[in-house]
């Protein structure tokens, strides 16, 4: 992109993860790309290699730092840090700062300030979002990431009228463009839901400085997805197109749950993923009739628990993750003190239910709080992650470092879906409907907890199992900070809370005051080169 040369380099890679035993073959960034992509061999390494590799690996951005990890580790992981699923104690991008809330309050009356200066985070952020901090501006990379991986789809959009393609040449042109669209709906999805502006680009290699509200960046999100519905709603599930979308997929992701999906299972990913988009951008508040319908509509024809979906794992060669450190899960196994780089939170244990097998599957008590005084508020912990759980039979696993066992999620699951359904159903009245969505999830994942549908008609006791669940069930997924936002608990705080203080000593009901912000600034390092234009949107959250 012309003006937003200091974050889009554009990465034509041929046979991305195409064997578990090649390294990522990344091209010269400056060669042109549509010779790269001109015959249906090297459009189909184009339509894998730039959108895994510039959309989410580090090879995608100017900017990288191992510490805080590619995307999965370090995007995703202030999307956990700030959902109260972990913390961090490095000062890399500022990720020791980014989720330490303003105050705590304990039992006893006594405040706790955050003793760090910014003392509360969107001061900090304003603080930081400066071009002149480059990597170091936390506010940089999603929207980097995210853009790259626009540019990335428009791309293969711009090219694939004028391939010559054998065979079933239609299906194969289909297939690609609902690959594309699909893409461009997550971009888009992601902006929308983090930034209070972004800009609307359809064409590669270009922009303008004309920025939107965050609600324009989402209505293009679900245009995009809506593009890929058609497209799929008019394609067999044929051996040309499950052959050219399982070469677009890494095989190493074609896995458990990572299969390529048929189209109709693809069109139910859509689905999940507008009903993501209304929920994670609405507080519960304020969400409609209307908005509880759509939801309820979407997710009735969402993922179901056979579908198919888009997923991710490591190899060997960290390829595309590292299987120690690619994800947020990886980073958060073993003990803090001295293996794990995310930190288990209180509050993240506190949500489990009392016998939960998920729970005795995937922690372990330490022998002794784990603090860290010098950053600010101390989030200290008496917990650590297992690594590859603890040995109980079909029970969900939340963390592992061996090569190729971790599955992660890149967007939308079946547990999501059945979540937002369940969430649809209590707030519209329908409370066993929606405990009996719960207790199906919990079964899924071999939670081994009494059924709660039935028990009660009492919305405050639905709304918390509802809570609960999405935080145990939907762990590590990158959902933690949406759901934060949207019943508020960024701007409310949360009671009766879990804490370790910088002693060691354990808080069993605490106040936490985090405030935060909600939506974050466009990042300086794309005003500093893209100026707004007069009639741009408004690219700074007035809160």
């Amino acid at each position: 992109m012309k003006k937003l040369n200091i974050i889009i380099t554009t990465f034509i890679t041929a046979g991305l993860l195409s064997s578990c035993n090649k390294q990522l073959n990344v091209k010269n960034p400056n060669n042109p790309t549509p010779q790269s992509a001109s015959t249906e061999k090297g459009i189909i390494s184009l339509a894998q290699g730039s959108i895994y590799t510039d959309g989410f690996t580090s090879n995608g951005v100017k900017y990288y730092d191992g510490v805080m990890g590619a995307f999965f580790a370090g995007v995703n992981g202030f999307h956990s840090i700030m959902g109260d699923e972990v913390d961090d104690e490095a000062a890399n991008e500022y990720m020791n700062q980014i989720g330490c809330p303003y105050s705590v309050t304990l039992e006893d009356g006594t405040v706790i300030i955050n003793n760090q200066a910014p003392q509360k985070q969107p001061d900090l952020i304003r603080q930081v979002n400066q071009n002149s901090y480059s990597y170091n501006n936390p506010l940089y990379y999603e929207w980097a990431y995210m853009y790259n991986l626009n540019n990335s789809a428009n791309y293969i959009l711009s090219l694939v009228d004028n391939i010559t393609f054998g065979g079933d040449a239609d299906t194969k042109k289909n297939t690609l463009k609902a690959w594309a669209y699909w893409w461009k709906g997550y971009a888009y999805s992601r902006i929308g839901s983090m930034y209070y502006a972004g800009i609307i680009n359809n064409t590669p290699a270009a922009t303008n400085n004309k920025y939107v509200t965050k609600e324009d960046i989402i209505t293009e999100a679900n245009a995009n997805f809506d593009k890929a519905a058609t497209i799929l709603g008019g394609l067999s599930n044929n051996s040309t197109y499950s052959t050219l979308l399982g070469q677009l997929i890494p095989s190493i992701f074609q896995v458990g749950k990572g299969l390529p999906p048929t189209p109709d299972m693809w069109v139910r990913n859509i689905n999940t993923y507008k009903a993501r988009n209304i929920l994670a951008n609405t507080t519960v508040a304020s969400m409609s009739a209307a908005q509880w319908s759509q939801v309820l509509t979407l997710t009735n024809n969402g993922i179901k628990a056979d579908d198919d979906v888009f997923t991710a794992r490591s190899n060997a060669n960290s390829d595309f993750i590292s299987f120690t450190s690619g994800t947020v899960a990886s980073k958060a196994v073993g003990d803090p003190a001295s293996l794990a780089a995310y930190i288990i939170q209180e509050r993240l244990v506190e949500d489990f239910k009392t016998g939960d097998l998920r729970f005795k599957n995937n922690f372990q008590a330490l022998d002794a709080p784990y603090t860290y005084p010098d950053r600010g508020i101390a989030l200290g912990t008496r917990w650590m992650l297992l690594d590859g759980g603890n040995g109980i039979s079909g029970t969900a696993i939340f963390g592992s470092r061996s090569i190729g066992d971790y599955e992660l999620f890149m967007a939308c699951s079946y547990e999501e879906n059945e979540l937002m359904k369940a969430e649809a159903k209590i707030y519209t009245g329908d409370i066993t409907g929606g405990l009996s969505l719960i207790d199906e999830v919990r079964t899924y994942q071999g939670a081994g907890l009494a059924p709660v549908a039935g028990t009660t008609q009492d919305a405050a006791t639905a709304k918390e199992e509802l809570r609960k669940e999405r935080r145990i069930g939907l762990m590590f997924r990158g959902l933690a900070f949406y759901d934060a936002r949207r019943w508020e608990v960024i701007t409310n705080g949360r009671k009766n809370a879990w804490f370790v203080d910088n002693s060691g000593k354990f808080h069993p009901s605490v106040t936490i005051n985090y405030d935060y912000l909600d939506y974050w600034d466009v990042p300086d390092n794309e005003l500093a080169y893209n100026a707004p234009s007069s009639d741009s949107a408004p690219v700074k959250n007035p809160k």
